[in-house]
């Protein structure tokens, strides 16, 4: 049977301890060769709950992995065959105040949509109750001081009392239901003196009314459920707003691809794709997997995939990737990579790392806090017994303890660097860079030196011909054309020109020459100089070249042209590069490739410090040098050649075309032909960390303020109460600045 607890309609205690959930049945194999699966966990309410989930499912035989995110409350858990029973992990969660199931897309979003209406409606009822309670208390106050009656006093008392008390245990139902979860597992959260505090202060109010006095604090336990409501409130939509930007990923990924069973076209699942399948592409489908293009035309939108947003043309020979969107044309692909080792698969497996590591900054706030909610408890406990010992009233030192145990809950120190991380990160995402560790942002904030690899990172990874403006339209496309039937790199750099991916038939290559072919009975040549019969031409010997060209020749009747083939700069490399030196960035390039290559590279962008010819230890050494000198050393590579410099460097950034060991050594990887992003990951990571330190601080002076405050007695539950929320508010919107798109901070 459904209980509903808390406005979620979930499994009850008693269905997960009567029925058995065959987790296997949800389990994917890991790239280690266990077993893993998410699993959606109810209740999470601080970072408490992270470390003391994480904690308790790593107790188990033979559990290797359980990390939190904290972003969507979802657990990933491996495990190997040693876990003979799998449904013990969400037995543990029960046992330790939370709840489990395992994760699917479509009800992760039915929940995420039911708890965002869930909060507006408390938030809603705390605070019409809250206002209708105010009016009250300002005639009582007012009154208290000219001329009310007793009993007038009283009967605005008890009214309070019949608004407050019903919007107190509707509203405060998030909060307290996350407090019995910790009572009952034996454990603390941050919600248990927030709920303490409001029941403690309804609860004193009742006394005060029935024995007729002059104050009682409805409004305060009503006013403090609806500030920390709107934080709450606030803080959803950040985080929903932040997993709905990845989560177009999933949007992305097709359910069912038509594959070819011999001449038969059958539909099968996505999952159950095999690399050699062929498969059909309808216009306006999703690409179901990464592949090559064997017949067709069409045109597909990449954006969120490679981050262009302009079209591009495909035909035969082209590569597709999973998400892409086939607008014009039917097309037949070849699966190049299985189901779950797609571009699109390896982008969201590091999202979902980035989301649930942690910085050094965050680990010390959880920290703090885990530490900080027993000081509240202990410290109201202190402040009660010292004022009733010094001669107080039973009633003045509870009122005061109360005002205690709200005005130090550690929201605010709570949310100080969670908010910022993951506000920071969903900037990140949407200009296109993905954080592949828990403390990138921190690191490429303190990045004062930058230093780029060549090939493949300030040039685009695939050569291209660089002179095709100067040539006739008509000439480069017969070239084009020609080049597809080659195998040669530079043949094949010419053949990304082609708008028609059809080759001509019958050419013949011949071996370290070129490739011919008779095209209305006169013969074409695209290849060396001699092979084309060129070497008389007077343009042959200007590419003997100091700029590191190459080029190929082509020849075809009284037709003849030489193409010039080299990585081109990455589109925006010259901009990208002048922004980097705006923040103040000291620019190297260190490459493996030759100087005279190199050179024009640095020449074009400005750059006076470049090696090149460097071998990977080389460029290991020169990145200690610099860090000997106190620098902070921010690395951006992509070839396997790279991958120690990487790991090397104090932070690193990688291309998400780079190798699969050079993106595992990056603390970022950004998407796309752009360069830009390497500017907007150190300025946003800039941004964010001084947003955190600010956070930090602004946490640390509430609490030197405002707890001697409320232990001195000066402090009211109502005053406490706005002190609080008031806090938390203002960490949460602190950080909402880091998606700011402003300039240099």
């Amino acid at each position: 049977m459904n209980g509903v607890w808390g406005g979620h309609a979930t499994l009850s205690a008693e269905y997960i301890m009567t029925e058995t959930i065959d987790l296997s049945l949800y389990a994917k194999p890991e790239a280690d060769g266990t077993l893993g699966m998410d699993v959606a966990v109810e209740g999470i309410a601080c970072g408490g709950c992270i470390a003391r989930i994480e904690n308790a499912v790593k107790q188990l035989p033979g559990v290797t992995e359980a990390r939190v995110n904290f972003t969507n409350r979802r657990l990933h858990v491996a495990w190997s065959t040693a876990l003979t029973e799998p449904a013990r992990i969400l037995q543990t969660l029960q046992d330790n105040g939370y709840r489990g199931h395992p994760f699917a897309p479509l009800r992760a979003e039915q929940e995420e949509a039911a708890e965002a209406r869930r909060l507006t409606r408390c938030l809603a009822v705390a605070g019409f109750a809250a206002m209708n309670v105010m009016l009250l208390s300002v005639s009582v106050w007012s009154g208290n001081v000219t001329d009310i009656t007793p009993e007038t006093r009283d009967f605005f008392h008890w009214a309070s009392a019949l608004i407050a008390l019903p919007a107190a245990a509707y509203a405060g139902r998030p909060f307290f239901a996350s407090a019995w979860q910790a009572l009952r597992a034996r454990a603390l959260n941050m919600n248990v003196p927030i709920s303490l505090g409001v029941i403690l202060a309804l609860a004193m109010s009742v006394v005060e009314t029935a024995n007729h006095a002059e104050h009682a604090y409805y409004d305060s336990a009503l006013m403090l459920l609806f500030f920390l409501l709107a934080g709450r409130a606030i803080d959803h939509a950040m985080r929903r707003k932040t997993r709905a930007s990845a989560g177009n990923l999933a949007a992305l990924r097709a359910e069912n691809a038509h594959r070819f069973a011999g001449d038969e076209l059958v539909s099968v699942p996505v999952a159950a794709l095999q690399a050699g399948d062929r498969v059909l592409v309808k216009a306006g489908e999703r690409v179901p997997a990464d592949g090559e293009i064997i017949s067709g035309v069409s045109e597909v939108d990449e954006s969120l995939i490679t981050g262009e947003t302009g079209r591009r043309n495909i035909a035969s020979g082209a590569v597709v990737y999973a998400g892409s969107l086939n607008y014009s044309g039917v097309v037949t692909m070849r699966v190049t990579a299985r189901s779950g080792a797609s571009l699109l698969d390896e982008i969201e497996r590091l999202l979902d790392k980035a989301a649930s590591a942690k910085s050094r900054a965050m680990r010390l706030a959880d920290r703090a806090a885990n530490i900080y909610a027993p000081m509240v408890h202990l410290t109201a406990l202190l402040t009660f017994a010292g004022w009733w010992l010094a001669g107080a009233s039973l009633h003045d030192a509870i009122v005061t303890a109360i005002a205690v145990l709200i005005i130090t809950c550690p929201c605010a120190l709570a949310l100080a660097i969670p908010a910022v991380q993951v506000v920071a990160s969903g900037a990140l995402f949407k200009r296109g860079v993905i954080l592949n560790t828990g403390d990138a942002i921190e690191r490429l904030a303190q990045a004062d030196t930058v230093i780029f690899d060549k090939t493949g990172t300030l040039t685009l990874p695939e050569p291209r011909v660089i002179n095709a403006g100067d040539v006739e339209s008509s000439v480069v496309q017969t070239a084009a054309r020609l080049a597809l039937s080659s195998r040669h790199p530079l043949a094949q750099a010419l053949a990304r020109e082609a708008a028609t991916r059809m080759p001509f038939d019958s050419a013949i290559e011949e071996p370290g020459q070129g490739v011919r072919v008779a095209i209305d009975g006169v013969e074409a040549r695209l290849g060396s100089v001699e092979f084309c019969a060129l070497l008389q031409t007077p343009f042959a010997p200007a590419f003997a070249g100091t700029s590191g060209e190459s080029f190929i020749c082509f020849s075809y009747g009284g037709q003849t042209a030489t193409f010039l083939i080299a990585q081109k700069l990455r589109p925006d490399a010259i901009e990208a590069v002048q922004a980097l030196r705006n923040l103040g960035l000291d620019l190297h390039i260190l490459s493996g490739d030759r100087d005279e290559a190199v050179r024009p590279v640095a020449e074009a962008l400005g750059m006076t410090e470049w090696q090149g010819g460097l071998k990977p230890a080389e460029k290991i050494a020169r990145i200690e040098a610099l860090k000997a000198q106190g620098r902070r050393v921010l690395m951006i590579g992509d070839g396997l050649n790279d991958a120690p410099a990487l790991a090397a460097a104090d932070a690193s950034l990688s291309p998400i075309a780079a190798a699969e060991l050079t993106q595992a050594q990056a603390d970022a990887v950004f998407l796309g032909e752009r360069l830009m992003p390497a500017y907007e990951a150190v300025q946003i990571a800039r941004r964010a960390r001084g947003l955190m330190t600010q956070n930090l601080w602004l946490a640390a002076i509430y609490n030197v303020i405002a707890v001697p405050v409320a232990i001195a007695g000066l402090a009211t539950p109502l005053i406490a109460a706005l002190a609080m929320s008031g806090s938390s508010l203002l960490v949460t919107l602190n950080a909402l600045r880091a998606n700011y798109r402003g300039g240099r901070t």
